[in-house]
């Protein structure tokens, strides 16, 4: 029995090695030297958008640097906080003196202090203004972060269907690339024996050099899409889960252009945030307008001081001076009251230059709101479009179909030329590239009008993730 096991396992390894010596027999051909992710895709279990989107939520460096920026801008509104709050400072110091005469000592002396004070603002309308700038520009970060993490949604579907559609065009090229070289293997014969012209042997020769620099260009643009893939998580990916056949085109509910506009600005965060940046740019003006009002704070200080004296001229044990302790002190508590009256006219310059600055947040937020609207319209304008258009491919495909069966039996009774056969091969794999990239753009404008209308989740993701085979 054992025997019959280790026997079974060397079959399998040197089934195992041999299957990789041919394999890199492939790899040094230049006819199979594409083939080799689809070879290690093989022995890799595929992955499908979920699970990149998961892991792009710990490695991607521009979701990471969007959420450390808004940790940071967290503190603006606590630095805010603290112009408002009492403020405590504890100093102390001790110093060591000597009084010296004609080189000799005469007095030598140590001597403490401490002190605190404590502060409370009363009527400052700049620090409040300034707490409410705090506030708005903490919330914007917030709305800033939340922008990122749905943009994030997007843009890894973006790079997830940019591979599969990469490789869908790949796929495309070499079957056709196939499919011409057959044609022209046949045009070929045909010709050696008489059958058919030199022009049908040129003309497929053509379609055959015109296939292969397809398929090189589709090889590099399937490269680059695994690059940019690669690049999101930080780590190599072999294998991904293809598009099913389960996908349903509708168009946006609700069906209303003028709907999706009103929720985007109710909800879009870019919008959001430019709104808040627009308060906060107020907030900073009335500030600045507030600078030449009277500042009022309560104050309140205490302060002891203690000497510790050595006087040699006085008693003395054994040669050494009996210090004499001398301790003072002080309290105090005011109501102090500031009024800037003339700075050099730096108080009217800020102030103009805090109002210049929220009339610019104010037609910023114009432009985004605008530019949101435009977005929502065009998105929506688009999803409506690309239904029809998978509508439409999908029948091209049927059409391309059975135009290409007609066009065989065509030439095999002589009827149709091998230009014939070659084009209607074409329109056919050309028919099915562009079924899958409408599908494709289907997916992401149904994404990117979630993302303008601020309505995109992860639930979006999960519901892609399930149509994937």
């Amino acid at each position: 029995m054992q025997v019959s096991i280790v026997k079974k396992f060397i079959m399998f390894t040197l089934h195992t090695l041999i299957k990789w010596v041919k394999i890199e027999r492939m790899l040094h051909s230049k006819k199979f030297k594409f083939t080799f992710i689809f070879i290690i895709s093989s022995f890799v279990t595929a992955e499908n958008i979920l699970e990149i989107y998961n892991e792009a939520l710990e490695n991607d460096p521009t979701y990471k640097a969007a959420e450390y920026s808004y940790l940071a801008d967290k503190q603006i509104v606590v630095q805010g906080r603290a112009a408002l709050l009492p403020s405590i400072t504890l100093s102390g110091s001790t110093n060591w003196n000597e009084y010296y005469q004609n080189d000799v000592l005469q007095q030598e002396y140590n001597s403490f202090s401490k002190s605190a004070r404590i502060s409370q603002p009363l009527f400052r309308l700049d620090t409040w203004f300034n707490f409410k700038r705090s506030k708005s520009l903490t919330n914007a970060a917030e709305a800033d972060f939340a922008y990122q993490q749905q943009n994030l949604l997007l843009r890894t579907a973006e790079l997830y269907f940019g591979v599969l559609r990469a490789i869908d065009n790949l796929n495309a090229s070499l079957s056709e690339e196939k499919a011409i070289k057959k044609q022209l293997d046949q045009a070929q014969q045909r010709y050696e024996v008489g059958l058919s012209a030199i022009t049908g042997v040129q003309e497929a020769q053509l379609a055959f050099d015109l296939s292969k620099a397809s398929r090189i260009n589709n090889e590099g643009n399937l490269f680059s899409a695994r690059e940019a893939l690669n690049a999101l998580i930080g780590r190599e990916i072999f294998s991904l889960d293809e598009l099913g056949d389960g996908l349903s085109v509708s168009t946006p509910f609700p069906n209303s252009k003028e709907e999706w506009v009103k929720t985007a600005l109710e909800n879009n965060y870019q919008l959001k945030a430019a709104y808040l940046r627009k308060d906060a740019a107020k907030s900073n003006a009335r500030s600045a307008a507030s600078n030449h009002l009277p500042k009022i704070d309560i104050v309140g200080s205490g302060s002891e001081s203690e000497t510790n004296q050595f006087n040699y001229e006085g008693f003395e044990i054994n040669g050494q001076g009996i210090p004499v302790p001398a301790v003072t002190g002080r309290r105090n508590y005011a109501i102090q009251l500031s009024v800037p009256i003339f700075q050099g006219g730096a108080l009217s310059s800020r102030r103009k230059q805090a109002y210049s600055q929220y009339n610019e947040a104010d037609e910023n937020t114009l432009f985004t709101e605008r530019r949101v609207i435009q977005e929502v319209r065009s998105q929506f304008s688009n999803v409506v479009t690309l239904v029809a258009n998978v509508e439409a491919q999908e029948q091209a495909v049927v059409s391309a179909t059975s135009a290409l069966e007609a066009t065989q039996v065509g030439y095999k009774v002589g009827t149709r030329n091998v230009v014939d056969l070659l084009q209607a091969e074409k329109n056919l794999y050309s028919a099915e590239k562009n079924l899958a990239n409408a599908k494709y753009d289907y997916i992401l404008a149904n994404l990117r009008l979630a993302l303008a209308a601020g309505t995109i989740n992860p639930s979006d993701i999960v519901e892609i993730n399930s149509l994937l085979n």
